[in-house]
């Protein structure tokens, strides 16, 4: 497989090191360092490397001016920012320049090597890309919630879901993904599901009823925490994304099918003593 390269555009000897360690043995490989922005500019006219990290501070100029010089010549160019500094307002000088993403010193070796991955990624919205990067998080939020918030044990699997719709039949929580990428999530269970769940999350004696209004706030509540979590996984790593959730819609009724135009969507399925709990995550594909 043909390895990704990288150009790495820093001045500090030990900021060049740690990112050298980093992509060691990876399918990621360094053509060249430039330690200015002239150099820099040169070298990726030279090597038109898949990626550039980018220091903010350079001897000559500073980040954000090199990288618009560099979109200048290839305006696809991809452009990681790794500084000391990480504001909202330098977050913003650099979008507004084309700049993909941004990590802080000292960078992580994970960080940067799911940074560097999703930027590569991220125009072709490939099915994998999705699952390693977005999906996996939202499965490992509904295992640790449901655990959380009701003592459940989970074994948890996910798949792509190859119908045009997803296929209700209890309860359903539908919650906005809003940022980057745009989608919805919709936690589902069936009633019998929906009713245990609610009375181990309340701490109620099972066969002690409760009412309809309680279980669809418990199974609401828990649904934002649950995606939330996922949500909280995804910004953690990709910190520049700054993905959020809307305020949830419940609906209720039997074989309800909400229809998947345009949304490439994954069903991850978490089967516990109570019964399956159903997330399904889906991402708008676009026009």
């Amino acid at each position: 497989m043909k390895k990704i390269s990288v150009l790495v555009v820093d001045d500090s000897m030990v900021s060049r090191a740690v990112i050298k360690a980093a992509l060691s043995g990876t399918n990621f490989e360094i053509c060249d360092y430039a330690e200015n922005g002239m150099e820099a500019i040169e070298k990726y006219g030279a090597l038109q490397p898949e990626v550039v990290t980018m220091d903010m501070n350079l001897p000559d100029a500073n980040g954000i001016e090199c990288s618009k010089m560099i979109l200048a010549m290839n305006p696809a160019a991809k452009i990681i920012m790794i500084s000391a500094m990480k504001d909202h307002n330098l977050i913003a000088q650099g979008r507004s320049v084309g700049i993909c993403s941004f990590l802080q010193k000292p960078v992580k070796t994970q960080d940067l090597l799911d940074t560097i991955w999703l930027v590569c990624q991220k125009d072709s919205c490939n099915v994998k890309s999705l699952q390693d990067f977005y999906v996996k998080p939202f499965a490992k939020g509904l295992r640790k919630g449901l655990f959380s918030l009701a003592g459940l044990e989970s074994k948890v699997h996910t798949e792509v879901n190859k119908e045009a719709f997803v296929e209700i039949d209890g309860i359903a929580v539908i919650i906005g993904l809003t940022g980057d990428p745009v989608g919805r999530a919709i936690l589902h269970m069936d009633t019998d599901a929906m009713q245990k769940f609610s009375e181990s999350m309340l701490n109620k004696t099972m066969g002690e009823e409760l009412a309809a209004e309680a279980v669809t706030a418990s199974v609401e509540e828990a649904a934002n925490i649950i995606i939330g979590r996922g949500v909280s996984l995804i910004n953690d790593v990709f910190k520049d994304k700054e993905m959020r959730i809307t305020p949830p819609g419940t609906i209720c009724g039997h074989k309800i099918r909400i229809a998947n135009a345009k949304v490439l969507s994954f069903n991850i399925v978490a089967m516990t003593r109570l019964g399956e709990f159903k997330l399904n995550i889906g991402f708008a594909e676009g026009d």
